[in-house]
Order: structure tokens, then sequence, then C-alpha cells
């Protein structure tokens, strides 16, 4: 699988010309790039190929066949241009296609709203767009150690939504109308991460059918952000595995 072409970027397993590779280092983190402008990702990765603890396997813009690239280079860390149209719907399909791949996000913006929905994403480290190579590779060592820079603004931010996440999660009424076995069967769907259109792929509906019955689901459980909805799941079998469940009010019809 060739990776970025004419910079003489080493390829999927790990090889190198000499000039890629400084003597006597070793690359220890295997990194691709997705990003849809190519000259980001092609001089990203040319950066990062002169760095002796990265070894770039990869580098391509956002698709299906790219995706696939990822999954067989394997990687342990993938960094996404944030400013891509697919972004927050990409982390948690890597973590799920790739168990502990690290996924950081580049050129991220610092408005509050996306960086939290950037950590909802499931992402493991950002860097800003006013941040260098060094910046990054740093942010790579971080991430592989499950650190996070965070300024402390950032870090009361995720607080209040964690607490936000937890009482929502919790104020469910005892009267709430029961999910159908389609509606529950969409929301364990929701619960390992995935989008609206995995989902229409996975049970071959439509997209649109999908969307109706997040609404429903939603509507029923008085949410309003799919991550409660995984949170209810989550704190439901957790009930169950101690002998009772947490949450009758999600059953399936009969």
């Amino acid at each position: 699988m060739p990776t970025t072409h004419g910079l003489g970027l080493r390829t999927q397993n790990g090889s190198s010309s000499p000039a890629d590779q400084p003597s006597g280092a070793a690359a220890t983190n295997r990194v691709f790039i997705l990003s849809d402008v190519r000259l980001y990702r092609d001089g990203l990765a040319w950066s990062l190929s002169q760095r002796p603890e990265v070894e770039m396997v990869g580098a391509a813009a956002p698709s299906a066949e790219a995706l696939a690239q990822v999954v067989s280079s394997i990687p342990t860390v993938v960094l996404l241009d944030f400013a891509m149209p697919e972004f927050l719907s990409l982390p948690k399909t890597l973590n799920r296609l790739i168990p502990g791949v690290k996924v950081i996000a580049f050129a991220a913006s610092e408005v509050d709203d996306e960086l939290l929905a950037c950590a909802e994403a499931g992402i493991a480290g950002f860097v800003t767009q006013d941040a260098s190579v060094d910046d990054l590779v740093d942010a790579i060592r971080k991430a592989l150690r499950g650190e996070v820079i965070c300024s402390a603004r950032m870090t009361g931010l995720l607080f209040q939504r964690v607490a936000a996440l937890s009482e929502e999660a919790t104020r469910v009424p005892s009267n709430m109308p029961p999910l159908t076995r389609r509606e529950r069967e969409i929301a364990e769907l929701v619960n390992e991460g995935m989008s609206n259109k995995e989902i229409a792929r996975s049970l071959r509906i439509a997209s649109a059918t999908v969307k109706n019955h997040v609404h429903n689901i939603l509507e029923k459980l008085q949410v309003s952000r799919r991550d409660a909805v995984a949170a209810i799941l989550r704190r439901e079998f957790l009930g169950k595995r101690s002998g009772q469940s947490s949450l009758t009010t999600i059953r399936t019809l009969v």
C-alpha cells in the first residue's frame, strides 16, 4: 500500500530509505495520517518521517479504501485533520476497528464546544492550529502514555460535561415507554460508537430510518445526546451482572 508519493516516505511494512531514518535510531510509534488536503498530509508526513521515534506507515484522504489501509497498517497512532467534514465520526470507528489505537486531532479549533466534541468523539489528544511539529510529537508521546495536554479552562469544561452527562443518564422516569426491538438493537449499536450511516449499513436499512429511530430513542429515554444513551445501557448491563437491573424501564416488546 503506497502512502504519500514523491517524498520517499516509509511504506506500510515500515521500510524506508536511509535518508528517512537517522542513523542508530529506532522508530517506536507507527503513525498514519488522515487529511483531505494532500498538501497538509504530505508535508506533515515528511516532517514526521525525519523523527527517529516516528515510523510513518501511511497518509491518505478519508475514504472506505483509506480506512481499510489504516487497519491493515496496524498504526499505534492515527492523526486526524480537525477540519475534515468526517472528523467527528472517525475516532469511534477507528477505536472499534483498531483496539488500543490513539487518535489525535491536529489543527484543532480552540472553540470550547468543538474541543468538547473532540473529547466526546473519543480522541486521545489534540494540537491546535498554531502548534509546531515538536508539539505534535509531544502530543503523540503523551497520548501513548494515556496523557492529554489540556488547559485549565478545558479541564474545567470537561468536568462540567461529565457531571452533566452523569445527571442526564440517571434522570430516567420509571413510567418511560419501552423500546421496541428495533430501537433496542439500534441503541446497542449507538453504544458501540457507530454513526447513523454505519448502523444503516449494518442493519441494511436507510440512514433516514436510523435517524428516526435514534430520535425516538432519545425521546423515550428523555435525554438529548447519544452518549447519554450509551451511559444508560452500560449502567443497565452492570446492574444485570450484579443480579439486578439498574434500569428496568429499558426493555423490549414481546
